[in-house]
Formats: structure tokens, C-alpha cells, sequence
């Protein structure tokens, strides 16, 4: 199914009946609907379920390239006024916790309940040498584009992001790669402690993305969040132990 909000094609997909709680599913960066199949194969039968491709993300039309956090969580609060969506509960994996996270601290939205699972909106504290590295790269940058002409200069530069860049960064077209760079460079860790529902944060052990230290900062700044550690599961937690997690959010919702 698809939905128009904000001019843009918003796909979407509707399953279960039990609409006495609707539990919306927002993927991470560079997924869609597809990354949480059992998920939404598990929860179909208890409630109502809905999973969204954000947009620039599987069947989704892509956004403009200034879109950035806000943007995204308004879409999704749009897509709950839209269908006229009662007792809500949001689960974010990565990105979509990023999302959830403004939409709910930042705008005021107040679902049921919400799962971050391995969110990302902490910036990560960055050592001296790395300022160093991105100052560098932006002053070669100005004297490649002087001295070779765009065309040239930005084919190297290009040519070196892909060693260096962050591989979602480097998987994704030139619209996307700037709306990446939109998001990643704002930290919500603000709008944290305006979270006052019921929110279980889930994180696996060895999670290299968002290390378990975003959850437990996470966990220490949402008042009574409460924080469970996924062993010997990494980003993706709740692919990793399935089971365990589909208990976890069963007992939770």
C-alpha cells in the first residue's frame, strides 16, 4: 500500500487485525519493511501491525536532499494522523530509533509505548586526530577543485570517500549519501530526558555501530526506561536472537 504525505510516496504494508494496538515498525538506515519480516509474521497475530519504507528506502519515493531527522519523524507522525492510529507503539531499530526519538522528545508526540532497539542519535565523542583528518580532507578538497577543475578533482574525491567512508555512506546514491550526512551529524542526546513513556531499549553485547554504551546512556537519561543486553549479538540484535528478542517484546507490548 502506499500513501501520499509531505508530496512524497510513502509505502507501507498492514498486518493483523487486533486493532487495539497498532504497533508501527521503522527500519535502519539502507533497510526496509523486508528487515523485520518475523517480526511483523510474529506480532500479526496479538495486534495490529504496520511497517513503513522511509523514504529514499525500499518502495518509498526518495525525499529532497536537505531532508534530514525532523523530516522523517514528521512523515511518520503524518502516517499515524493519516490512518487515525490509537494506541501506538513505536519500535525503531537503528535509524528508525533515531527517528522515534525526535518525534517523540523533540515534537511531543506521546505514543503507547516505544522500543529503541541498537538506536542510533548519540554522536559519538570524536579524539583530537579525527578533527585533524576532516579539516585535512576539506582543505585538499579546495585546493583539488583550484587546481584540477571540478569534474576531475570530484572523482578523486569520490574515489577516496569510498575507502574511507562509512559503508553506508558509500552504499548509497548522491541524494541519499547528503541526507545521510543531514542525519548522522545531529545528536539528540537533548531531547532524551523529554521521553516520559514506557520505553525498553534493546541492545546486542558487541553492537559496533551503536555501541552498548548509547543504551546505557540511553537507558540513564529516559526516566524508567529499562535496558536488555542481547549476548553475543551485534547491530542487528533482533536478527541475531530472534526468540529472545520476539519474548522480550512480547512480554513488553
Amino acid at each position: 500500500m502506499n500513501i501520499t504525505i509531505n508530496n512524497l510516496d510513502v509505502h507501507y504494508i498492514k498486518e493483523g487485525e487486533n486493532n487495539e494496538q497498532n504497533v508501527i515498525l521503522l527500519h535502519g538506515w539502507g533497510a526496509s519493511i523486508e528487515s523485520f519480516r518475523p517480526v511483523i509474521q510474529n506480532l500479526a497475530s496479538k495486534c495490529c501491525v504496520y511497517a513503513i519504507d522511509m523514504p529514499g528506502f525500499g518502495s518509498s519515493q526518495k525525499p529532497p536532499i536537505d531532508y534530514c531527522v525532523e523530516d522523517y519523524s514528521e512523515i511518520v507522525y503524518k502516517f499515524i494522523e493519516k490512518l487515525k492510529l490509537d494506541n501506538v507503539i513505536l519500535v525503531g531499530h537503528s535509524f528508525g530509533g533515531r527517528v522515534i526519538i525526535k518525534l517523540v522528545g523533540k515534537l511531543g508526540y506521546k505514543p503507547k509505548k516505544i522500543i529503541l532497539v541498537d538506536s542510533a542519535g548519540i554522536k559519538p565523542k570524536r579524539k583530537m586526530k579525527y578533527y585533524i583528518k576532516v579539516y585535512t580532507f576539506k582543505v585538499i578538497k579546495k585546493v583539488l577543485m583550484l587546481f584540477l577543475g571540478k569534474d576531475r578533482a570530484t572523482k578523486l574525491i569520490n574515489k577516496y570517500r569510498g575507502k574511507v567512508g562509512s559503508s553506508d555512506y558509500n552504499a548509497a546514491d548522491d541524494v541519499m549519501k547528503e541526507v545521510f550526512k543531514n542525519i548522522v551529524q545531529e545528536d539528540l542526546t537533548q531531547y532524551l530526558e523529554n521521553i516520559k513513556v514506557p520505553t525498553l531499549l534493546v541492545w546486542g553485547e558487541n553492537d559496533t555501530e551503536t555501541p552498548l554504551s548509547d543504551g546505557k546512556k540511553m537507558e540513564s537519561l529516559i526516566e524508567g526506561s529499562g535496558l536488555v543486553v542481547l549476548k553475543n549479538a551485534g547491530h542487528f540484535s533482533y536478527l541475531n536472537n530472534l526468540a529472545e528478542f520476539l519474548l522480550i517484546i512480547n512480554n513488553f507490548i
